[in-house]
């Protein structure tokens, strides 16, 4: 197809994808390796090294942590792992 027609209209709104859309796809393993990684796209983790969870923490723990920046996670976690040394759950 010479000439796709945008994805979006004059609003910005997303249009559905048609048939010629998707015959005319590419897969991310077919983009440049450049391409693929300032999009995001990772591999599969080798070894798992964490669990992912779901957990319930006070909005007063979670906006400390947050407001630390990026990596606020690790640090709960690093915050968990010092607490266990001294004490029993």
């Amino acid at each position: 197809m010479a000439n796709p027609k945008p994805l979006t209209d004059r609003d910005g709104e997303v249009r559905g994808l048609d048939k010629d859309d998707l015959s005319n796809a590419q897969s991310l393993a077919s983009l440049p390796l450049g391409l693929g990684k300032k999009l995001g796209t990772r591999g599969v983790q080798k070894t798992p090294t964490k669990e992912r969870i779901t957990i319930r923490l006070s909005p007063e723990v979670v906006e400390r942590f947050r407001a630390t920046g990026a990596g606020w996670q690790t640090r709960i976690d690093s915050a968990l792992k010092d607490w266990l040394k001294n004490h029993q759950p």
